[in-house]
């Protein structure tokens, strides 16, 4: 495809090679050293059997043409927006950064290779390709680029268990891909993707595996200490002007971390650079340091989601915030611990089983999916609650030392309200306990 390949060797598009899919998690599973570059070309792959299989079938027809031309650039494009070490910095403070990489993909289809590929296209390609992958478009094949079954979900899993040498994430791809059709949504009549019947335990085995790879690789307790030790050397490079957001958008894996480096290490040694306080700056250049060198933080304390369930986690840990910060420092105190020497960490993904999919019934029935699932048709959404319970943990982390922490006491602590934690931090109180 001409124009794929006029977007493939843009330096927009080159930059993918750059990033790593799984952030870290070479660390771990050393296999793991794949690239957004990689991903994006098996979507575009994907996105070309699927329109293969719908065409053959005859089920393109009510489609626009300019609509289905879009879809495999569309697919190839989806990632063009993320930042450096994929998803991590998205888990930032809000404000922190200038948008979701999906929020910003506007401004690389703006680039001026990639536009004059896309205007090849059709004249409102970009505009097109924009709204496929912020999952606004009115294109009926838009679920094949963003939606519950897009071929970018299909994809991922199987790459990633592949590079990592894990068992967990075996997607049944053909099976999927040759039961995709264009169904009529019962309750507006607007066409969209959606799967015949016969598909339904490849779908379920799908949403299983994304569990699987959750549990054991993406969250993985070495994969998170590296995560939050990136977050934590970004974040205090923000906070101390060694970097702006904007300097965030478009820069590799390598090169923010050369960037970072150069000017923590200016900002430390007095010797120039963007302003920035000292002490500041030598956590950056330290966190960095060991990054390379692997010297990660340890845990110390580990509590899962279904162990919190009587009262929740308090809001203040579903995100990186100002307030969780100040909840780290006291405790790094309490623990006898330098500043910046303890992470809590507790990921999310709510949406990590989440079913929005019309499927044709055998009787010719079509009905929508929803993250309920349908008792006799797709039972693991039933059981989607306690499954994201058990991949979800808190944990407690602490660099340069190891410590241990009473679990008991992990758990009153996120527990504990917004207003109960910044009471706690006005008095002399312990956030451990006695």
């Amino acid at each position: 495809d001409p124009v794929a390949r006029r977007i493939i060797d843009s330096p927009t598009f080159q930059r993918l090679r750059h990033i790593k899919q799984l952030g870290h998690a070479h660390l771990v599973y050393p296999g793991a050293t794949h690239t957004r570059f990689d991903h994006a070309v098996g979507v575009y792959h994907l996105a070309q059997r699927a329109l293969h299989v719908l065409a053959e079938r005859d089920e393109l027809g009510p489609v626009d043409e300019a609509d289905c031309r879009v879809i495999p650039v569309g697919a190839l494009l989806h990632d063009v927006g993320h930042y450096p070490f994929s998803h991590a910095l998205e888990e930032l403070e809000q404000g922190s950064i200038p948008g979701h990489h999906e929020e910003l993909v506007g401004r690389f289809l703006a680039e001026p290779a990639v536009r004059g590929a896309l205007e090849s296209v059709a004249p409102d390609a970009a505009a097109r390709v924009e709204a496929l992958i912020r999952g606004r478009s009115s294109n009926p094949l838009q679920g094949l680029v963003s939606g519950s079954l897009d071929l970018d979900k299909i994809e991922y899993l199987k790459r990633d268990a592949r590079f990592c040498g894990v068992p967990y994430g075996d997607v049944d791809v053909d099976r999927l891909l040759h039961s995709l059709t264009l169904l009529a949504d019962p309750a507006s009549g607007q066409l969209e993707v959606g799967v015949h019947e016969k598909a339904v335990a490849a779908l379920e085995s799908l949403l299983f595996a994304k569990y699987q790879m959750f549990r054991n690789v993406y969250w993985h307790h070495t994969v998170r200490a590296a995560t939050v030790l990136y977050k934590r050397v970004v974040a205090d490079a923000l906070r101390h002007n060694l970097v702006s957001g904007e300097e965030l958008v478009g820069a590799t894996d390598e090169g923010l971390m050369h960037l970072l480096e150069t000017r923590a290490q200016g900002v430390a040694s007095g010797a120039g650079g963007s302003p920035g306080p000292a002490q500041g700056a030598r956590q950056v250049a330290v966190g960095i340091r060991c990054l390379r060198e692997r010297q990660l933080p340890k845990r110390a304390a580990e509590v899962v989601a279904a162990d919190l369930e009587d009262t929740g986690a308090g809001d203040w840990l579903a995100a990186d915030s100002a307030l969780k910060r100040a909840v780290e420092e006291r405790l790094a105190t309490e623990l006898d611990l330098p500043t910046g020497a303890v992470f809590l960490d507790y990921p999310e993904k709510s949406m990590m089983f989440g079913l929005h999919l019309l499927v044709r019934r055998r009787t010719g029935e079509v009905l929508r999916l929803g993250p309920e699932g349908r008792s006799g048709l797709i039972g693991l959404p039933e059981v989607a609650a306690e499954l994201y319970r058990t991949a979800r943990v808190l944990r407690v982390f602490t660099q340069g030392a190891r410590r241990e922490v009473d679990v008991q006491a992990i758990i009153d602590l996120a527990q504990q309200s917004d207003e109960s934690i910044r009471a706690t931090l006005d008095s002399d109180a312990k956030l451990l306990g006695a």
